[in-house]
């Protein structure tokens, strides 16, 4: 009972519907990260088709404090932290050398490089311009730093804060693009979640609709122009209002675990209050400050009374939508709301032109051809999303994935019997500028109660000829899987540790993976920096390997995907012959010869290598027909080019 719009108006967070049948559970119990043995670094591991090459534990400053998002430059992981930055010399990845501790706290410090220019994300309240560690106790404050902070790292090992560029609701997340026609600028794109800052503590922020204040902050992000040659010039040079038009989502209902939760709290007296027509407990904290409140409004001392308990029960909702607008009515019993008034990420593809946009209740897919001024192509909203969190285009751009990030992070929302919907990846087509749903991906094997796990960050893996990703799931791992076919994703690859504390919830995992110059690398939120290789298996062979491990950046951003080209090689011609075989339609005989071929073409050099090259690619183009003709054609041309090289 999935509902899906595609068109211009919409949905918010906490998508869907009722529950659905038990077929729709996530419920794979039997395998082998089920079950795995708890700890912090000495958590039992399982792993599958992936050798784990290093884990290394963060520096002493970050220990306990969150890990974030990952950039690459040259040999370097450059790895976001709530404290600041750590910089890791993956020159030899079994054994990584952290190069720079740089303390500066700003959540939740997000970050992307170009050229020597390393930009992070600062959105907390008690982030400094002076990167102080004593945070700000001030409601407004000229100290304080919400946006993005820009350094030179010339010399890596020795980064210099040069400039920031401040913004109204700071940056959650931000996206940087290089584009194309640009040589003299990058552009980076700011999402910000946070309240809108007083206009005392910078000028011109206010809140509202945009109907009731055309200068609004709120449903709008920010591209930021840095020129290259100066960067302490970077300014806001637009604030464009993609989210024009959109209207409040439909929700969905509480998973068989949380309905199980909330009937255990209440029977122990938690306080629960309705929104939108669903019922929440209230955070016990909340429920202790409103009862000492009542007690102090009385003129009374020490602890409350049951008087006090059973009156804070009558007025807790009457109290919650006094003090925080919401209301108790579903969203089917009054208005239409206003839809999303962020995106919490922008994955920007400059080489086709478009962006995806996952903004809380909407995919968004954006013409970004003129870097300043993005525009809504469109916009689909799912039932069954409830935060539309991050974005990845297939590398021919013809698909788009979204992840639902259901829970916000913190929560364990890949339990057995969560709806597998839930908490997972869309894949959509990208049809003559419209969205068209395929299928959802969720992490197929089912975690605890006490582990946070939910759809997160990840990328694609340049295996030619096919779509391949990885990605995190927070305690759930790492999991790697082929979208080639859009309506059948399938996992070929795991890693995965038991959860921190067996006992009660602790939060940890991977919070983003990706892979860069062959290796794949993960931020561990609690335990450090994790590096990774694929190894040969059933699904992946050594030469489709090879051939990922042949495209090579000076830099990554993931969420500034580049395109993946391949060199000539001999491991892509094979890496395409190894795919033809595996669908079963070739026979023995003629992948034998082909084989053998190119077994004689790379002994052989000059002249004679590219006779034989020639041969076999005018052998296959005589077979460029049926239902591999694509790849047929690509390995035709990967043999061309291989002959062209020689």
């Amino acid at each position: 009972m999935r509902r899906l719009f595609a068109r211009t108006l919409g949905l918010l967070p906490l998508a869907a519907l009722l529950l659905g049948p038990a077929a729709h559970a996530q419920s794979t119990l039997d395998d082998d990260r089920v079950g795995l043995a708890a700890g912090l670094f000495d958590a039992e591991e399982a792993i599958w088709n992936l050798r784990k090459i290093s884990s290394t534990p963060p520096a002493e400053d970050f220990v306990g404090v969150t890990n974030s998002d990952l950039a690459f430059k040259g040999d370097y992981a450059i790895q976001g932290n709530y404290n600041g930055v750590m910089i890791w010399d993956l020159s030899d990845p079994a054994r990584p050398e952290l190069v720079t501790e740089y303390l500066c706290p700003a959540s939740q410090s997000d970050v992307s490089v170009y050229g020597d220019l390393l930009f992070v994300s600062g959105e907390g309240f008690g982030g400094r311009l002076d990167c102080g560690t004593q945070g700000v106790d001030t409601q407004v404050s000229a100290d304080r730093l919400r946006g993005i902070r820009i350094f030179d790292i010339s010399d890596i090992r020795s980064p210099e804060y040069v400039a920031n560029v401040q913004t109204c609701r700071g940056s959650h997340t931000h996206s940087v693009l290089k584009d194309p026609n640009d040589d003299e600028n990058v552009y980076i794109y700011v999402s910000g979640s946070a309240p809108v800052r007083p206009a005392e503590e910078l000028p011109g922020c206010a809140s509202g609709t945009p109907d009731e204040n055309p200068e609004s902050a709120m449903f709008r992000i920010e591209v930021i122009q840095v020129p290259l040659d100066n960067p302490q010039a970077a300014a806001i040079v637009n604030s464009p209002r993609i989210f024009e038009g959109l209207t409040a989502p439909e929700e969905h209902g509480p998973a068989p675990a949380d309905i199980r939760a909330m009937e255990e709290a209440k029977a122990r007296g938690a306080y629960t209050i309705v929104i939108g027509g669903n019922e929440q407990l209230v955070p016990d904290r909340y429920v202790q400050m409103l009862l000492a409140q009542m007690v102090e409004a009385r003129g009374g001392e020490g602890a409350p009374t049951a008087a006090d308990s059973t009156m804070l029960r009558e007025q807790m909702q009457s109290i919650a939508e006094e003090r925080f607008g919401i209301s108790a009515e579903p969203s089917e019993g009054r208005e239409e709301g206003p839809g999303p008034n962020q995106c919490h990420d922008i994955t920007l593809y400059p080489e086709i032109g478009l962006a995806g946009g996952a903004c809380e209740g909407y995919g968004l897919l954006l013409d970004i051809s003129d870097p300043v001024r993005p525009t809504r192509i469109t916009a689909v909203a799912d039932s069954n999303f409830s935060y539309w969190h991050s974005a990845t285009f297939n590398n021919d751009g013809t698909k788009v994935l979204f992840t639902d990030e259901w829970g916000g992070g913190g929560q364990p929302k890949c339990r057995a019997d969560d709806p597998k919907e839930w908490g997972a990846n869309a894949i959509f087509s990208i049809d003559d500028g419209e969205l068209d749903f395929e299928s959802y991906y969720k992490l197929p094997a089912a975690q605890t109660a006490t582990e946070n796990c939910v759809a997160h960050n990840g990328s694609l893996i340049p295996v030619p000829g096919r779509d391949i990703m990885v990605q995190s799931w927070y305690q759930g791992g790492i999991s790697i899987f082929d979208w080639t076919d859009p309506q059948n994703p399938v996992e070929i690859a795991y890693h995965d540790r038991g959860p921190i504390d067996a006992e009660q919830f602790q939060m940890g995992g991977s919070w983003s993976v990706y892979w860069y110059n062959g290796m794949i690398v993960s931020s561990e939120i609690a335990r450090g920096l994790d590096v990774f290789e694929l190894v040969p298996s059933e699904h992946l062979t050594q030469n489709e390997i090879d051939a990922a491990n042949t495209v090579e950046f000076a830099y990554l951003n993931a969420q500034g995907q580049p395109k993946y080209d391949w060199p000539p090689s001999f491991a892509l011609v094979r890496a395409y012959v190894d795919q033809l075989e595996r669908t079963g339609r070739h026979s023995a005989g003629d992948i034998a010869t082909a084989r053998q071929m190119l077994a004689s073409a790379e002994a052989a050099s000059g002249a004679q290598r590219r006779q034989i090259l020639t041969e076999l690619a005018d052998g296959v183009a005589a077979q460029t027909s049926g239902p591999d003709a694509a790849k047929m054609e690509m390995a035709e041309n990967a043999l061309r080019a291989l002959a062209a090289a020689s």
